[in-house]
């Protein structure tokens, strides 16, 4: 999370880290810019602390700055949060930017931190990073291997359906493989030779002793794609194996996408905010561990609900010039995780809140479309979220009443 640099607060001198993977680059200067310190030093602990204990002893009043918020800088942040160092962020992309207003056009990681301490002298603007609690840091590691696996889970049905069509395209054609019933089927059946042999009957004998829903239709479905073709394609016999192989890979990686769910969700439970973001209408457990893990869960760090807005890319900013006014565009910098958490928070509860289906319906008639008027809800959620966690009340379908006295 990030905190403000504090207006007037200026320190004597300013550490710059060029952050990389084994080794960092480390420039110190002070109020005139000029180098005090410049060193290059292993991504380890007992050189980190003997690199912070030296620029300390330049000066006790130290702001640190780094180009990257996680990955190898981790240990580095952490030593220094111990030590109670203030660190400042700024985005690679920024500090490439701000490299070209600098004289030669040399790369080397000296300048590049020289750059980010300078850039951290000059500026106001930037953000101070601030550890996360122990629970939003959790949320942040499950919800992150999460979407990798989902990821992963794409790759492989697209893989599967691409073997699968290079042998049977009509059963790839009928079969919807995002539902794990048609998947399972793959593993025992792949061939329209095969599955003319076994029958409906059979099959359907066999989805139900695995537990499949609508194992019937499923059975039937496939039948009659294997009635559509009589034709055996070369290299069939491997391609099915392949098959097999693609689809037990996809049954794997549902069981530990469900595995990391259930951790998910009883990590979730355990944050303090955890029944008060649950209560608002369209955020379960998932989206609600993904909102804790992009926001560290303290509404303190950003100050009011339309910086928290902000930071999720939902307060649009202007992009006006000369005679152009009113145009507005979404920032350029914003969370994607958290923009894409209230948006898919907002889409599910259209179905499940008069409150929020009202609001969406008002932004239609209005003359917006489907995904402006979801956009329009999803910011209008967050300052419904901002005030009940900040009052650490649940949410209410109608303001409660209260008797006359």
């Amino acid at each position: 999370m990030y905190d403000e640099l504090a207006e007037g607060n200026v320190p004597e001198i300013w550490a710059g880290v060029d952050i990389g993977k084994t080794h960092h680059h480390c420039v110190v200067i002070n109020e005139r810019g000029e180098r005090l310190l410049s060193r290059r030093v292993q991504n380890d602990e007992s050189e980190l602390l003997t690199l912070i204990g030296d620029v300390l002893d330049v000066s006790q009043d130290a702001l640190w700055a780094v180009d990257l918020n996680n990955g190898g800088a981790a240990l580095l942040i952490g030593l220094l949060v111990s030590h109670d160092q203030p660190v400042a962020y700024l985005t690679g992309l920024a500090v490439h930017r701000a490299s070209g207003t600098y004289r030669g056009e040399g790369k080397t990681d000296a300048k590049d931190a020289f750059v980010i301490a300078d850039q951290a002298r000059i500026r106001r603007d930037l953000g101070l990073l601030r550890p996360g609690d122990e629970i939003a840091v959790d949320l942040r590691t499950l919800t992150t291997r999460r979407l990798d696996l989902v990821f992963d889970r794409t790759r492989q049905i697209n893989r599967l359906r691409a073997q699968l069509l290079e042998i049977f395209p009509a059963l790839e054609r009928a079969l919807e493989l995002t539902n794990q019933g048609p998947v399972l089927l793959l593993t025992g059946f792949q061939t329209p030779a095969a599955i003319r042999r076994a029958g409906a009957k059979r099959i359907e004998t066999w989805l139900k002793n695995r537990k499949v829903r609508g194992a019937a239709a499923l059975a039937k479905t496939t039948v009659e794609a294997a009635q559509a073709q009589h034709t055996a394609l070369p290299g069939e016999k491997l391609a099915a194996a392949m098959v097999v192989r693609l689809a037990k890979g996809v049954m794997a990686l549902d069981e530990e996408i469900a595995e990391l769910d259930a951790l998910i969700e009883a990590r979730f439970r355990e944050h303090p905010h955890a029944e008060v973001i649950r209560s608002l209408p369209g955020m379960g457990p998932k989206l609600g561990a993904e909102f804790l893990a992009a926001t560290g869960g303290d509404m303190d760090a950003f100050g009011s609900a339309d910086r928290l807005a902000g930071f999720a890319g939902l307060a649009p900013q202007p992009r006006d010039s000369g005679r152009v006014s009113g145009n507005l565009r979404r920032p350029r910098r914003y969370h994607r995780g958290l923009l894409r958490t209230m948006y898919l928070s907002a889409m599910v509860s259209l179905r499940c809140c008069p409150a929020s289906k009202a609001y969406y319906d008002r932004k239609r008639r209005e003359g917006k479309g489907h995904k402006q008027a979801l956009l329009a809800l999803a910011r209008r959620r967050v300052n419904v979220l901002w005030a009940m966690i900040r009052d650490g009340e649940c949410y209410h379908m109608s303001p409660p009443v209260t008797s006359a006295a």
